[in-house]
């Protein structure tokens, strides 16, 4: 039973290195064992580990690690029948050539929502949008909206919860979900990041489920707030296609 215990840790410290790089292309040692928390040592024996498996590279020249070609053998092989970023994106790309503003895929993730799919802007000033990124669900349009239409149960979880930031009011909060449920989707002005403004709508599946959160964002000089609620309607029709799309 300890040498399961013992080999179930360093499956799980092997998985943390390799969530290291979600955010960062390149790390180096020092890097990884600060943000895991474990000794050089140990950490340099799971990366040779990886390094020798494929799922790690390193670079003689500068010393540092990144993701290998195994991690992409390993992606070709997803199911791609029911995963919402593969499937919606000939959708996100016409909305994108119709509106000519980045068009973001959203999903829930715990306390935060996760980037899934995005088409650039093809404006010289625009909004980029990681794929990828980890943002939190108390501001923005698409936070807004996973949260609206979640179930009941997570709303008062969140909104109860001991981790919500001071800065923004709870009741105002929840007054605003009301009101997006209502209307079918959310804006925001500034709320996340200066001079950057959004409109969202949620992406309801055929089991009547949202499923994710769809949004246009740009420049506040594009995306003035008389611009998001004329976007509004068309947002929500554009979600309600892609929900059929998705169980």
């Amino acid at each position: 039973m300890e040498d399961r215990k013992l080999t179930v840790r360093a499956v799980e410290r092997a998985l943390d290195i390799l969530m290291c790089f979600i955010k960062t292309e390149e790390l180096g040692l020092t890097e990884i064992a600060g943000q895991i928390g474990l000794h050089k040592s140990t950490v340099h024996r799971l990366l040779t580990t990886l390094e020798e498996r494929g799922f790690v590279i390193r670079d003689g020249a500068t010393d540092k690690y990144r993701l290998g070609m195994k991690i992409w053998e390993l992606s070709a092989h997803l199911s791609q029948s029911d995963d919402p970023a593969v499937l919606l994106l000939p959708r996100m790309e016409k909305l994108r050539d119709s509106l000519g503003e980045t068009v973001s895929l959203y999903l829930r993730d715990g306390n935060e929502r996760l980037r899934i799919q995005a088409v650039q802007s093809n404006h010289a000033i625009r909004r980029v949008a990681p794929v990828g990124a980890r943002l939190p669900l108390y501001v923005g349009a698409s936070s807004k909206v996973l949260v609206a239409f979640a179930d009941e149960e997570f709303r008062e979880a969140l909104l109860s919860s001991p981790d919500w930031p001071p800065a923004v009011d709870r009741k105002a909060y929840s007054r605003q979900l009301q009101e997006i449920r209502e209307k079918g989707y959310a804006t925001s002005y500034e709320e996340r990041e200066p001079g950057a403004s959004a409109v969202a709508a949620p992406v309801i599946g055929r089991s009547g489920k949202a499923k994710a959160a769809l949004s246009v964002s740009g420049p506040v000089s594009r995306l003035t707030s008389e611009k998001l609620e004329e976007l509004g309607p068309v947002l929500i029709e554009a979600a309600r296609e892609m929900g059929l799309m998705l169980p």
